[in-house]
């Protein structure tokens, strides 16, 4: 297999055939303001003679970036209202963010964190940070999942994810440890046998949550590296997001959703794309979206039935907006919808 390098520049874009000569400055504007950076394991399976390339499309800075919507927003799902020490995000009661990292293998275009992440972003937590994030944790007896993100905290050393566990490992009313990563399909070397025991630690329950959005970023290097972590006893789902020129589409969907199952990652959840800046070229209408999702049922499994939701802007959680397949009728009857479309009444009319 030919070298490839890791891009992390305009030039290195324009060098590697995915970036046109005459793009350079609108892409350095964009590159000024959202941090850059492909892995070889995602640039090689970029198309580059296909312009709608659906890797491309989430990897490679685009100038519509530059334009800013009037509804979006730096912090679109309201991170900093919910954040009561730095690195901690605590929105629902019995869980809490713990954003370790803030940088990543790679940099989506429609990050909802695109103004928090990369290098010029808000950094790895020092060691009092991280201790003062931890003492939060231990001094809140309703918390009983960590979700570790960021930032991806699979870019961490094997020495620094361990670290990481056992401090979580002497808070007894913590069960659940989760991390949400994209390591996995980006880097899939980097899921080695050092890095699988860093996340385990005593009495704690581990899973992974795979960042993945098209299934041909589930490449036999991928599928074995979510093997390795399956294999080792960590349960793993996926978490998506319904992107515009990506995966928009209910066969497309329905691939990669087929994929995830049969490699032993439970789909999870797929999210509407936030209000990040510059992401406008990205999203769908909620009643696009709804109708994409309900072209999955029946065409699919329920194993690989994904949830469709949408974080509220400002802070507010998520809610599910699936199309809703039941409507009451009035005294006790309601109008149920099956996979094709058709209603029935429930229960039935004698």
């Amino acid at each position: 297999m030919n070298a490839v390098k890791p891009i992390k520049s305009v030039d290195d874009l324009v060098t590697a055939g995915l970036a046109a000569p005459a793009d350079r400055a609108a892409l350095e504007e964009v590159a000024a303001r959202y941090a850059i950076a492909l892995t070889p394991a995602v640039t090689r399976l970029i198309d580059r003679a296909d312009p709608d390339d659906p890797i491309a499309r989430q990897f490679v800075p685009d100038a519509a970036e530059l334009t800013v919507a009037p509804e979006e927003r730096a912090d679109p799902i309201g991170d900093h209202a919910h954040s009561p020490v730095e690195g901690i995000v605590h929105r629902y009661p019995d869980r809490v963010l713990l954003k370790a990292v803030h940088i990543c293998p790679v940099y989506c275009r429609f990050c909802f964190r695109r103004e928090m992440v990369g290098p010029q972003g808000l950094g790895t937590l020092d060691a009092a940070a991280m201790q003062a994030a931890f003492d939060y944790i231990r001094g809140h007896q309703e918390i009983w999942e960590v979700i570790l993100t960021g930032g991806d905290p699979l870019v961490l050393s094997p020495r620094r994810l361990r670290e990481i566990m056992e401090a979580l490992a002497e808070i007894a009313h913590v069960k659940i440890v989760r991390f949400h990563t994209r390591v996995p399909v980006v880097d899939p070397g980097k899921i080695d046998d050092a890095s699988i025991a860093a996340l385990k630690a005593s009495g704690k329950t581990v899973y992974v949550a795979l960042h993945a959005n098209h299934v041909g970023e589930l490449t036999a290097e991928a599928r074995a590296a979510c093997a390795r972590l399956v294999d080792a006893g960590i349960v793993m789902v996926s978490q998506s997001v319904l992107l515009k020129g990506v995966n928009d589409d209910p066969d497309v969907l329905a691939e990669l959703m087929k994929a995830f199952v049969e490699i032993r990652v439970k789909p999870y959840y797929l999210h509407h794309p936030d209000l990040a800046p510059g992401t406008a070229h990205f999203r769908l209408t909620l009643e696009e979206g709804q109708s994409i999702v309900a072209a999955l049922r029946g065409r699919i499994s329920g194993l690989c039935q994904p949830t469709y939701i949408l974080d509220i802007p400002g802070g507010y959680g998520k809610a599910v907006v699936s199309a809703s397949a039941v409507r009451a009728r009035g005294e006790g009857c309601y109008s149920v919808s099956d996979y094709r479309g058709d209603e029935h009444c429930y229960p039935p009319a004698n």
